[in-house]
């Protein structure tokens, strides 16, 4: 079915697993009041959950978690969302729960089912909805993780596979609905003076950190059955890396930018245990429902090759960890030293080669690095960046975009089922066989023996304060 095809026949009801969960209550309300907002949810709201709860309850509920990520400034919006929004409690295991589910939902035939709920429970819904007779027509929002290891996501996809087609589902991963990362994909291929120098020719390196100020909070338990490189390598950096690497689609369709992604992926060369460094913060152990003896990552850094024409032999090196020392995500696109040193100065020795640089968050940026001559009759010069900031005043709320797409059945912002197995494929072989993870101190930037990977190219770029972006850094003006 063709995306056209897909929004002729957009979603008439989206019901909302987890309605009680802390996803709906940070991330969902908010956005569905945006919406509403912005005349794009016009469907009634179902909400399912165990927890008994009065339309009272209902109502202060919707209203603290909007007030809580920013504030009700429109009265009317806010009226309207709530007379959209109405609300089943019962099992997931229990049949009549989707009995009446069945009956909230009235004459609604195209339903969008959205779990956003444990990954333990994401096969007991799937299963109980095509039981109810409630996923023919229907599509289903799946949030992430989709699995644990590879094993566990082809059962997920074979299961998701079995009650809907594989163009009713759609794995959400909020990270592609920033508008930084889409960004990525515009400025690559919107740009044709990039294509010329995107390649092991000319790149020497590429570097991805997304780091974190803070600790795991109350996220202990999750965070002991999952750890970083599940949680956010494995998924959020390597579709950065996919978006990054993958080849200009055959046409402009959401199906060929899946294709070539999966394909970035499939071309990774699996990791080994010498190609990843894991961290673990000091405190750690001592966070809510963390075992006191945990070996679980809290810091991941890698070394990744993607086995292509293009990228042969061109390190990709990831990182990503918490209580590091700044909240930021960046993309540092290293690129080689001219081949012949005219100038003493500019040699890579006395600092870095060219490079572009995008900055992800806190806010978008993209700068170019380039060698300019200082004034007087040596010739002497500094490395500055063209940075061009992004003004984000506007911008949609990653949740906001996605949940309105997988409503009007537009999956360009998901995943597909074979890129998501394929990126198991390449952590499998380290996810239980690797070294333990090492203590670091809460405020820098993670293990020192993470420096290693980079050896032959350069040390870790590390990211500055939002501040310090394109203010304090010598820029060219354009």
């Amino acid at each position: 079915m063709t995306t056209a095809e897909n929004r002729r026949n957009a979603s008439d009801a989206l019901v909302l697993f987890g309605m009680t969960g802390d996803l709906a209550h940070k991330k969902i309300f908010p956005a569905l009041y945006a919406m509403i907002k912005r005349g794009r949810l016009k469907v009634p709201v179902i909400g399912v959950a165990s927890s008994a709860m009065t339309r009272a309850q209902l109502r202060k509920r919707i209203a603290d978690s909007i007030r809580q990520s920013g504030k009700i400034d429109d009265k009317e919006a806010f009226e309207q969302l709530v007379s959209q929004v109405s609300y089943v409690s019962g099992d997931y295991t229990r049949p009549d729960t989707f009995a009446r589910l069945k009956q909230a939902l009235g004459g609604a035939r195209r339903p969008a089912h959205y779990l956003a709920i444990p990954p333990s429970l994401f096969a007991t819904v799937i299963k109980s909805l095509d039981a109810a007779g409630l996923a023919q027509g229907a599509r289903v929002i799946v949030e992430k993780p989709f699995g644990r290891d590879l094993a566990s996501a082809r059962e997920l996809n074979r299961l998701a596979c079995s009650v809907f087609p594989e163009e009713a589902i759609f794995r959400i991963d909020h990270f592609l609905g920033k508008e930084a990362i889409m960004n990525i994909l515009y400025f690559r291929f919107a740009n044709s003076f990039l294509e010329p120098i995107w390649n092991r020719d000319h790149i020497d390196s590429v570097q991805i950190t997304l780091s974190e100020t803070f600790g795991v909070g109350n996220r202990g338990a999750f965070y002991e059955s999952a750890g970083c490189l599940r949680d956010v390598i494995q998924n959020h950096l390597f579709q950065i890396v996919a978006l990054l690497a993958m080849e200009p689609p055959a046409y402009r369709g959401y199906d060929a930018v899946h294709a070539e992604k999966a394909k970035v992926f499939q071309a990774m060369r699996p990791l080994r245990a010498d190609d990843l460094v894991r961290g673990q913060y000091r405190g750690y152990r001592k966070e809510a429902h963390v075992d006191p003896r945990s070996d679980v990552e809290t810091y991941c850094a890698l070394r990744l090759f993607i086995d292509s024409w293009r990228w042969a032999g061109v390190p990709w090196f990831l990182r990503s960890g918490k209580c590091l020392a700044e909240d930021a995500a960046e993309v540092l696109i290293q690129l080689k030293a001219p081949p012949q040193e005219l100038f003493a100065d500019s040699h890579p020795a006395k600092g870095r080669a060219n490079y572009l640089r995008f900055r992800l968050s806190p806010r978008s940026a993209v700068a170019l690095a380039a060698r300019v001559k200082r004034s007087g009759k040596e010739f002497v010069g500094e490395q500055r960046e063209l940075y061009l900031l992004d003004d984000d005043s506007m911008e949609e709320s990653p949740y906001e975009r996605l949940l309105g797409d997988a409503l009007s059945g537009d999956r360009a912002l998901f995943t597909s089922e074979e890129a998501i197995e394929a990126a198991w494929a390449v952590v499998q072989p380290v996810l239980t066989r690797h070294a333990r993870a090492l203590p670091y101190a809460p405020g820098g930037w993670g293990p020192r023996q993470a420096a290693q990977l980079t050896a032959g190219h350069g040390a870790w770029h590390d990211p500055e304060p939002e501040s310090a972006c394109g203010d304090a850094r010598p820029a060219v003006p354009i």
